[in-house]
């Protein structure tokens, strides 16, 4: 913009032959920075009535990072940015702070965007605090959906731009490097395909946790055609995320090694690596080995050749409990980061701040500026110091707020908003950015938003401003109830401390029934970490938006999200009763309340039937759809969901439910067949004075993964009428509240 007034005015002050020796010269050094086309071609997706009136321009860096400047009349609104996904970033920002409705992920507020989009009051600028914005965890492919199409992704690499994110983990494909690496050192095709699990469960082999070798399957291995397919989609994502202007980091190689490679190579030193939580995990070449470098330079080789460089590579040696054994850990990150200089000059190694990862002769023996610690803990517990813990090493200010992509609902977003600051701000700080990586994404639209807010607000983010904020944009519109709604929420489910955990408590509704069980995963809270009664009030305040603040996929979800957490909290009161009036022996009273459990399952069910992204069928569609292998696939994403793999994983493990979630399907499938089953055996105990008899869980749910029932993929059902059933159910909300409500 500033180039082209010069020109004009260069050529009102000027004579005719200086002007045409000087304009074309000064033209030819004024060309864009960069493309703004997919910038353009994203609003064309996200905003098909009114991109035209964005008019986009590329700024140049300069000395500076990332920035994005808003100016503009009614209709024609200026977006300047430093590269086509800052572009957008700016965009959401506009839309947010201007038009006051909001992109989320999920749920958005587009039915309230006006045809002719409002002028700013002001100009509007915004630089980046950090220069790193990582997204995705390592096992989100896992547990988001592995089998994911093409047009979902497209608009999951659009919703990571809106929010500022500038860095994306990308480990589809690189089944594909390693098969290609592999048959270069004396391994056959079929060999390396019995090794690598279904996509569904290919992030833990990346991460050497497991293999294919003890996964229980269905199908038999995965086959060249699903390798050749996920190759393609990676390297579509891989090209748009160039074209946007983000970085892909891709998985490196750090000496992971199929079976019976010692045998094949009889000379080198293999470290055994043991279990992982009841599987068998891959071998660890030593990366001190001459060989280890020929195998590293052929991965990177493959690598480049499918997928192109990049400047980020991810490895966590030894993750979750691996063995050193003899190799010095050390000597053995010097090799591993002199293999991926070699292949890759100036890159990064990525590692995840997690457990005792990175160990700290890990950190020390590396060049502080080529390592990026995206930490995985900065909200989880107290008298944290990663400065002192990881020597200085540069990190990302990081969160896991759900593991294995339950749904529930909330964050310890005050400890980011306090601790995301207060780090920044410390003499000698290390911190250079934020990290997003709850282990499933897409399910907490609020937490993404405000975390993703850090790495572009240069003072502290006041919680109550913002929540307030998010309740105008989020649906379209200030409404006094949606802001009591988020007061409540900001209170309650965003107000967690650190301590011990960063999730919230999951749903007994989707445990292994037993009357004492506490937690449905393994590893999740086993208490309510906030006010459960306080939450419920939430439900009462969404059920009073005004109906013109209703019709967005934005309220609809919320709305159906925040009733399904209150119904289940209660579970939490439910269970303690259920247990008292059986240890009485009181037949009658048992009955009575393992009914209210089973009607109150029953309830969910419905609830979640109305919104589609709580719809198994939805959650299952894309492993359904396509291949001839969709037995194979549907099988591999619903036994992620229950008992995650085999019996030994499942039971002595403790994997069985860790990434539970409130699915309609899943909890009318499984989830209430397993309480029904298991009350009628309680039941049958009293009436018969006898112990009850023991159930086969992992039978019962193994047999769920291999059914193949036809399922909805539409919502059905009016989704304020049955949160407004749930509220009477609770008796959560009081005669004027329920009153307003019906009008």
């Amino acid at each position: 913009m500033q180039h082209r007034h010069f020109s004009k005015r260069l050529a009102a002050v000027c004579g005719w032959l200086v002007c045409a020796m000087i304009v074309p010269a000064f033209a030819a050094a004024a060309k864009p920075a960069f493309d703004i086309a997919p910038a353009r071609a994203a609003l064309q997706r996200l905003l098909p009535r009114q991109q035209a009136q964005f008019e986009l321009l590329a700024l140049d860096h300069g000395q500076g990072g990332d920035r994005f400047e808003i100016h503009g009349t009614a209709g024609h609104i200026v977006v300047a940015g430093t590269s086509p996904a800052v572009l957008l970033t700016g965009v959401e920002t506009y839309l947010q702070q201007v038009a006051r409705i909001s992109i989320g992920w999920p749920g958005d507020s587009l039915a309230h965007l006006p045809i002719s989009l409002p002028a700013p009051a002001s100009p509007i600028r915004r630089d980046a605090e950090v220069p790193d914005r990582f997204a995705l965890n390592d096992v989100d492919d896992g547990y988001s959906d592995a089998y994911l199409d093409w047009p979902g992704w497209e608009h999951k690499l659009d919703l990571l731009a809106l929010h500022g994110v500038n860095e994306v983990f990308m480990p589809i494909g690189t089944e594909e490097v390693y098969r290609r690496t592999f048959r270069d050192f004396g391994y056959d095709d079929a060999q390396i395909r019995a090794w690598i699990p279904a996509a569904a469960h290919q992030p833990w082999w990346l991460l050497q946790n497991m293999s294919a070798q003890n996964l229980s399957t269905s199908g038999g291995p995965v086959s060249p055609a699903q390798f050749a397919r996920r190759t393609a989609l990676a390297q579509k994502i891989v090209a748009r995320l160039r074209e946007l202007g983000m970085t892909p980091v891709f998985p490196g190689y750090f000496g992971t090694v199929p079976p019976q490679f010692g045998a094949k190579h009889p000379a080198v030193n293999v470290v055994p690596q043991g279990e992982w939580v009841g599987f068998t995990r891959p071998d660890w070449l030593d990366p001190r080995e001459p060989l280890y470098a020929k195998i590293s330079a052929a991965f990177y080789r493959h690598q480049r050749a499918l997928f192109g460089d990049t400047s980020m590579y991810k490895m966590d040696l030894l993750h979750e409990g691996g063995r050193a054994g003899n190799v010095p850990v050390a000597a053995a990150a010097k090799r591993v980061m002199a293999a991926l200089q070699t292949a890759h000059p100036d890159a990064r190694w990525v590692m995840l701040g997690w457990q005792h990862n990175p160990q700290i002769a890990v950190v020390d023996a590396l060049d502080h500026r080529k390592l990026l610690v995206v930490d995985g803990l900065s909200d989880r517990y107290d008298g944290i110091d990663r400065e002192k813990d990881w020597h200085g090493a540069p990190y990302a200010f990081g969160s896991i707020n759900n593991f294995g992509g339950h749904t529930t609902l909330g964050a310890n977003a005050g400890v980011w908003l306090a601790r995301f600051a207060s780090w920044r701000g410390k003499p000698g700080s290390a911190l250079r950015g934020i990290a997003w990586m709850p282990e499933g994404s897409g399910a907490d639209p609020a937490a993404f938003a405000l975390f993703t807010a850090l790495a572009w607000q240069p003072q502290p983010i006041d919680a109550a401003a913002w929540f307030a904020d998010y309740a105008t944009y989020r649906y379209g519109g200030i409404d006094p109830h949606a802001t009591a709604a988020w007061r409540i929420l900001a209170h309650t489910a965003y107000a967690m401390p650190a301590g011990e955990w960063s999730e919230p408590q999951d749903s007994l509704f989707n445990a292994r029934p037993s009357l004492d069980v506490g937690t449905a995963a393994h590893w999740s809270p086993a208490a309510m970490r906030y006010d459960a009664a306080h939450f419920e009030m939430a439900v009462c305040e969404l059920l009073q938006v005004a109906p013109a603040g209703r019709d967005s996929s934005a309220y609809r979800y919320d709305l159906v999200d925040v009733t399904r957490q209150a119904l289940s909290n209660r579970a939490r009161v439910l269970l303690p009763q259920i247990k008292a009036a059986y240890e009485a022996k009181d037949v009658a009273h048992f009955h009575a309340l393992a009914k209210q459990w089973l009607d109150d399952m029953a309830m969910l069910d419905r609830l979640l039937a109305s919104d589609p992204h709580f719809l198994l069928g939805n959650w299952l569609a894309h492993a359904r759809t396509g291949t001839t292998e969709a037995a194979q696939q549907e099988y591999d994403q619903r036994a992620i969901v229950t008992h995650w793999g085999n019996r030994s994983g499942a039971d002595r493990g403790g994997l069985h439910d860790y990434a539970n979630r409130e699915l309609s399907g899943l909890v009318s499938g499984l989830y209430a067949p397993r309480w029904q089953r298991y009350f009628a055996s309680l039941e049958e105990a009293l009436s018969t004075n006898a112990m009850p008899q023991p159930i086969d869980w992992f039978a019962m749910e193994q047999a769920w993964s291999h059914s193949h029932e036809t399922l909805p993929t539409t919502a059905q059902g009016d989704a304020w009428r049955l949160a407004g059933e749930v509220a009477k159910r609770l008796g959560s909300c009081n005669d004027a509240t329920m009153a307003s409500d019906r009008h």
